[in-house]
C-alpha cells in the first residue's frame, strides 16, 4: 500500500485534477512524467466508457499511445479480462478493471484496491476516492465528473514546488477542478 505520510507522520497532500478531453488528459499527464513522476506514482480514474470513447484507438500515434501499445497487456483486472489496455490506462502501468462500478483506475490507487481486493471498493468511488486521501464534498465532485465523461489524475507532489507547478501547469491545460 501507498504510503501517504511525510517522514515526520502528516498525511502528504494530494494533488488532484479534472480533465474534459484526451487532449488535456495527456498534456497534464505528461507535466508529471516531465518532472520524473512514475506511472507507478500517478493516479488515473475514468469511466470505462470514456475509456472505450477516448482511449481506445488502435492507430494512436501519441505519445501515451506509443507507450500504451509497448505496454499492452500488463494490466490486470477484478471480475473479468481487459486484454490489451491502450491510451493513457495502458501507459501508467497498474490499472484495474471494476466491472460492478464501470471504473478504470490506474496507479497508485489502484495496486492498494487490487490488494484489499473487490471487498475494498464496497463504498464505491467515493469509497475509494476518500480512502486515497481526498475530501468526501471533492470525491462526490469528481464521481459526478467522471460519470460525465471526465478523467481524474491524482499525485502525491514531492515539494511545494512541484505542486506548485503542476497546479499551474494544469489549470491553464484546461484542467478543472484543481485542488491540494
Amino acid at each position: 500500500m501507498e504510503n501517504l505520510n511525510n517522514p515526520d507522520g502528516t498525511r502528504r497532500q494530494i494533488l488532484t485534477g479534472m480533465f474534459s478531453d484526451r487532449e488535456s488528459t495527456e498534456r497534464a499527464y505528461n507535466t508529471l512524467n516531465d518532472r520524473g513522476y512514475s506511472k507507478d506514482e500517478i493516479n488515473l480514474i475514468m469511466s470505462d466508457e470514456t475509456r472505450k470513447k477516448h482511449y481506445s484507438d488502435h492507430d494512436d500515434h501519441s505519445e501515451l499511445g506509443t507507450k500504451a501499445a509497448e505496454t499492452a497487456g500488463t494490466g490486470s483486472a477484478i471480475g473479468g479480462t481487459i486484454g490489451a489496455i491502450v491510451g493513457v490506462i495502458a501507459a501508467l502501468g497498474t490499472s484495474l478493471v471494476i466491472p460492478g462500478l464501470g471504473l478504470i483506475i490506474a496507479g497508485p490507487l489502484a495496486a492498494g484496491l487490487a490488494g484489499a481486493g473487490a471487498g475494498g471498493i464496497t463504498g464505491g468511488l467515493i469509497g475509494a476516492l476518500v480512502g486515497s486521501g481526498i475530501p468526501e464534498d471533492r470525491a462526490k465532485l469528481y464521481e459526478s465528473g467522471i460519470n460525465d465523461g471526465h478523467v481524474v489524475l491524482g499525485v502525491h507532489p514531492r515539494n511545494n514546488e512541484d505542486a506548485e507547478y503542476f497546479e499551474q501547469e494544469w489549470k491553464s491545460n484546461k484542467g478543472e477542478n484543481i485542488y491540494r
